[in-house]
């Protein structure tokens, strides 16, 4: 049978950031974003059936395998100590069984040490309101909002419950007092947990993701009588997570949900993952910050306000588009041009940026040539 745990040591060692296994292929691994055959060759083939008693064991007879069976794939959580977590998810294909798994480090990197915007440490220090992480799957969202629990950990006194599915980052008390409850094995669901937590004495809440109408609801009652919360959406951008938001309600809510958003909403941070020019990947940030053109729009769909081009011109409050940051990631030497140019969400817009600029140590020649290959 497949040693599990000895695949995902070797993911780690390989600095993978996902495990992808299935019968009649070898282990696949996911490193700097690119998704290749995990070590040089030297793993077998997985046989079909052994990822089954794999994930039997996984589960151990409990009442998570009786909901595997019923439901045909199942979210769980592994931890090898010294080593790191893993978000795991099994499901049923083609008449087999497919594991995925995403490592999560043991150590909760902060803000400074992922290249944050400093405005990131800001908003975490709200007392009150949302603030939502968006991007697509893989984004570095948890990370992200694991830094910000860190940051409220270290610099208050503060009552932090998380509800997620599964755990991810593990959190210890530091100055404030941390509860974490993974669905499924802490309770029921997103419904349940949240049902009860305004009678636990929270300050900060983290929902792991917006997934519902009643889940939308909770999270902005909370905010409303003084909670702070964090969470996720699957989006790219500021605008389409405003859009997200009200697409769980019905048209007729629409209004009401605008105006509830406009009061409560503190930030957005919008990222998505750049190859680093010294290896690896950094976060590149859009940020959506609460002023006053921001709330007009929320609230009334302004068509004459673009939500783009206020985030654009709100450099003072910390504000900034995702070609923005890019850029200053350029400037800092941390994202080549090249890089950029290709991630860039309007290539022809950036290369004036960087014309404009003029940035040192690049020609413009050179952005002249990599904007006609892009």
């Amino acid at each position: 049978m497949v040693d599990l745990d000895q695949v995902l040591r070797a993911l780690v060692a390989a600095d993978g950031s996902d495990l992808h296994l299935k019968g009649g292929s070898v282990p696949m691994a996911r490193i700097n974003g690119e998704l290749r055959p995990l070590g040089s060759g030297e793993w077998p083939v997985i046989e079909p059936g052994e990822l089954e008693e794999c994930v039997r064991q996984l589960l151990s007879g409990g009442p998570r395998l009786a909901e595997f069976e019923e439901r045909h794939e199942i979210d769980l959580s592994r931890e090898i100590p010294d080593v790191a977590r893993f978000r795991l998810n099994a499901r049923h294909q083609r008449g087999g069984l497919s594991l995925v798994a995403r490592a999560i480090p043991h150590r909760i990197r902060t803000i400074e040490d992922l290249a944050l915007p400093p405005v990131v440490a800001q908003m975490a220090e709200d007392q009150r309101g949302i603030i939502l992480v968006t991007g697509t799957t893989g984004s570095g969202k948890s990370t992200t909002l694991a830094a910000m629990i860190d940051h409220i950990n270290v610099t208050r006194a503060a009552s932090i419950v998380t509800i997620e599915d599964p755990i991810e980052f593990v959190h210890f008390d530091k100055r404030s007092i941390i509860g974490q409850r993974e669905i499924g094995v802490d309770t029921l669901g997103f419904k349940e947990a949240l049902r009860h937590v305004l009678r636990q004495d929270p300050d900060v809440i983290l929902i792991g993701e917006m997934r519902d109408e009643e889940t939308v609801t909770t999270a902005l009652s909370a905010a409303e009588t003084g909670h702070l919360v964090l969470s996720t959406v699957h989006t790219l951008d500021a605008a389409e997570s405003i859009n997200r938001m009200l697409e769980f309600f019905p048209p007729n809510h629409h209004q009401q949900v605008r105006a509830m958003l406009a009061s409560t909403l503190r930030g957005v941070i919008s990222q998505r993952l750049v190859p680093a020019s010294d290896g690896g990947r950094v976060a590149v940030c859009e940020i959506l910050r609460m002023t006053g053109r921001v709330h007009d729009k929320i609230r009334s769909d302004d068509s004459n306000i673009d939500l783009t081009t206020v985030i654009s011109e709100g450099s003072y409050d910390g504000m900034q588009t995702f070609d923005q940051a890019l850029y200053g990631h350029v400037e800092a030497g941390r994202v080549t041009v090249e890089d950029a140019m290709r991630a860039a969400t309007s290539p022809h817009d950036f290369k004036l940026l960087l014309e404009a600029e003029g940035r040192r140590g690049t020609t413009m020649a050179d952005v002249a040539m990599v904007g006609a290959a892009a």
